[in-house]
């Protein structure tokens, strides 16, 4: 589950490098008010932003007699973060179970401040999770939170332009989606095959499906490099979309602008996470019908390969003093009987049962021309590509770059490769200034 940029209003302050090698765990003092450890009467306190965690509160409760769950909503992931690395820090009002968007789970485990979850016997839940998911939760031989919601990369394309363009079928390729722009961009002056105003989630799984690997990071070590074959091809592609004016960037994604252009059809696609299945017939109405998904183009005929846009994960800190119970209800949840009551409310789960399931894959959507979305979403998430990674201070990062890319889109100064190498040295002064090892 990815949140819009206007949730993500502050960055989380970070420790040293120096620091996360040496600290620990808060030992006893956190835990929420009230907590009689892994008992009969455990009181579990849940920091989530995902409305359908709540759902599988009252079966695990009666399942467990005498057990509570509060979950509470403390604000967009940053400010989670942010109260999270305080509560750490002041050694009280820690939480028995947290929410991490996927690329925030290296932050706070490579210091030690959330349990390793295979002394609880998560590593025998593995073979049920996606393997990219698991892949994303997972450092050296540890896992350090369950998968609890996947944005498998995807295609949502208006057919009504495309069959105005002469197209009947989606771009199957790049090289398709680049032939197909031109000749939605000659539908008229409004009309253009998708936005982009600085798209970092949507440029990073251009990469991650191109098979480039920007991250490199070994505990503290880091290495960050996008001049590798694989990531300058995604790079240059989308360079050339920008240089030949065949993407609107104007248009900002999230904004009533972009809900007026994907109502009216002037915006022919949306690449993004699976998770717009479910806000795309809100903020589109007057498009019902005409939208599909697809997977991602391929950059070769005949691949099946595809990315992460986006994705949500629970973790236990190393400060919590109900880790066995924290750890029931997160398998309960992710995994067990609390995870229908979920999916029934629509939340995307990287459970490969959930996703095997004829309930999911061939119930047709009605928004959608009928057609059963849950099928490709399935296929999108099983071909996403195991081996990405992010750096541990890269919430921080994500924070600048929208200001480094301004250029680019709002005068045209510069170009992608340049703004990504701007990033970079952004990110290795300010990963060694905080005791990291970035090169």
């Amino acid at each position: 589950m990815r949140l819009s940029s206007k949730a993500r209003l502050v960055p989380v302050a970070l420790v040293t490098a120096a620091a996360l090698v040496a600290c620990t765990s808060t030992g006893g003092g956190g835990g929420s008010a009230g907590s009689e450890g892994d008992g009969g009467n455990a009181k579990l306190t849940v920091w989530s932003w995902d409305g359908t965690v709540e759902l599988a509160v009252p079966g695990f409760e009666e399942a467990n007699p005498g057990t509570t769950v509060d979950v509470v909503n403390v604000g967009s992931s940053s400010d989670l973060y942010q109260s999270l690395d305080n509560a750490i820090q002041a050694g009280t009002g820690v939480p028995d179970l947290v929410m991490f968007e996927y690329f925030a789970v290296p932050y706070f485990a490579i210091p030690g401040k959330l349990t390793d979850l295979t002394t609880l016997g998560a590593g025998d839940l593995e073979d049920d999770f996606l393997p990219a998911a698991w892949n994303n939760v997972k450092l050296g031989e540890g896992v350090y939170a369950l998968p609890s919601d996947y944005g498998p990369a995807a295609m949502f394309w208006n057919s009504a332009t495309f069959a105005q363009a002469g197209i009947t079928e989606a771009p199957a390729t790049w090289d398709d989606y680049y032939e197909a722009a031109k000749k939605i961009r000659a539908l008229g002056p409004d009309h253009y095959i998708a936005q982009d105003t600085g798209d970092l989630f949507f440029l990073l799984s251009l990469i991650w499906q191109a098979g480039g690997r920007p991250f490199t990071v070994d505990g503290t070590s880091v290495k960050i490099d996008f001049s590798e074959p694989a990531t300058k091809k995604a790079v240059d592609f989308w360079q050339k979309m920008l240089d030949e004016d065949l993407l609107n960037t104007k248009v900002t994604a999230w904004s009533d602008d972009w809900n007026r252009t994907l109502n009216d059809g002037s915006l022919a696609t949306q690449n993004m996470g699976g998770w717009l299945t479910s806000t795309l017939p809100e903020r589109a109405p007057d498009a019902a019908g005409d939208f599909r998904v697809a997977l991602m183009p391929q950059w070769e005929a005949g691949q099946t390969v595809g990315a992460e846009n986006g994705g949500s994960s629970f973790g236990i800190p190393e400060a919590a003093q109900n880790k066995q119970a924290a750890y029931d209800f997160l398998e309960y949840f992710t995994h067990g009987e609390g995870l229908q009551p979920r999916v029934d409310a629509g939340a995307f789960v990287p459970s490969a049962k959930v996703l095997d399931d004829a309930a999911f894959r061939e119930v047709p959507n009605e928004y959608f021309g009928g057609q059963a979305t849950g099928a490709v979403l399935a296929e999108a998430s099983k071909a996403a590509a195991v081996g990405w990674q992010y750096p541990p201070f890269f919430e921080w990062a994500r924070s600048i770059y929208g200001d480094l890319a301004s250029p680019l889109y709002t005068s045209g100064q510069g170009s992608l490769a340049a703004v990504l190498e701007t990033w970079k040295q952004r990110c290795i002064a300010y990963g060694n200034e905080q005791g990291f090892e970035v090169s």
